[in-house]
């Protein structure tokens, strides 16, 4: 199909705005200035419009002309970028990575990784994706996402996966200072625990099994999307539950959170990060070799024997 719109078109039309008059687009462009006239003379036959009001000394753009330059330059800047990803695409690095975490950890865990990444200048659009629970593995198993951090052992899907295990999630079993269990001078028991509503975030697995790690059968659960939220919730003291101690150690140096010992403790879980074994973008391997590093992880996770 025909198109009286080329990029050609556009590049000369931008260049005439730019510089200010034919002669100096067909100095940038290094063609001669009949060259420049005949371009724009096609395009306006082949549209039907005047792109030029060549009524005055000097050819000014008429209204339609503006139109044509302020859409046309959005079409050359996306066919450069076009250009520039088909050949970052021959090269192995990926348009797009989507990173999905578990919600044990906070997203800020990754900041320094990716803002590594920005700096090498590379245009991959970078995605994260909070998970909670198996849905980590949900979403890596399924493709929603490329790279999982945080994933557990237990929910682990078949499949051929590589993993690097990067630190334990500690325990800690909270609830705000003035919740009733507060009050009790031994270790807690399912049964205490169960007399209160247990605050749940919703495994987001699709087709995994949901896990429901934590919750005493006929306690009263308020669920919640995500680990932030959980932790307000017992915050607030609507409901209690075990929290990674590693997210919550600014509340309970504050006072805004209470340990409490129960007579049958929560081990550790390790985590870590996991991608298809065959998946080979150089953007994914980038972050997989990044995101290994210990040191991202010490602040949220317990990495001494990891």
């Amino acid at each position: 199909m025909h198109t009286a719109i080329t990029v050609d078109a556009l590049k000369v039309l931008d260049a005439i705005e730019r510089r200010g008059s034919f002669a100096g687009a067909a100095s940038e462009l290094f063609r001669v200035p009949s060259a420049i006239s005949y371009t724009i003379q096609k395009l306006e036959e082949d549209l039907g419009v005047e792109i030029f009001d060549r009524s005055g000394h000097r050819a000014t753009l008429t209204p339609a002309g503006r139109y044509l330059l302020k859409e046309g330059r959005a079409l050359l800047e996306a066919t450069e970028a076009l250009a520039h990803t088909t050949r970052q695409v021959a090269q192995g690095w990926e348009t797009r990575l989507k990173i999905g975490f578990n919600s044990l950890l906070p997203a800020e865990v990754m900041f320094p990784a990716i803002r590594q990444f920005y700096e090498l200048g590379i245009p991959v659009e970078v995605q994260l994706v909070e998970e909670v629970f198996a849905g980590t593995w949900d979403a890596l198993q399924s493709r929603r996402v490329d790279l999982a951090v945080g994933a557990d052992q237990i929910s682990r899907p078949a499949g051929s996966f590589s993993t690097r295990k990067l630190g334990k999630v500690v325990w800690a079993f909270a609830v705000s200072p003035d919740h009733p269990l507060t009050r009790c001078d031994h270790l807690l028991t399912e049964q205490d625990i169960a007399r209160y509503p247990a605050a749940v975030a919703a495994d987001s697995s699709r087709r995994l099994p949901a896990g429901s790690a934590g919750i005493f059968r006929r306690q009263q659960t308020l669920t919640v999307s995500g680990m932030a939220q959980k932790i307000a919730l017992q915050e607030a003291g609507l409901g209690v539950g075990w929290l990674p101690r590693h997210r919550i150690r600014h509340q309970l140096e504050k006072g805004q959170l209470v340990e409490l010992g129960v007579d049958t403790p929560r081990e550790p879980m390790a985590v870590h990060l996991a991608r298809h074994s065959e998946d080979q973008g150089k953007a994914l391997l980038w972050f997989w070799e990044r995101l290994s590093q210990p040191e991202l992880f010490q602040d949220w996770l317990d990495i001494e024997d990891a």
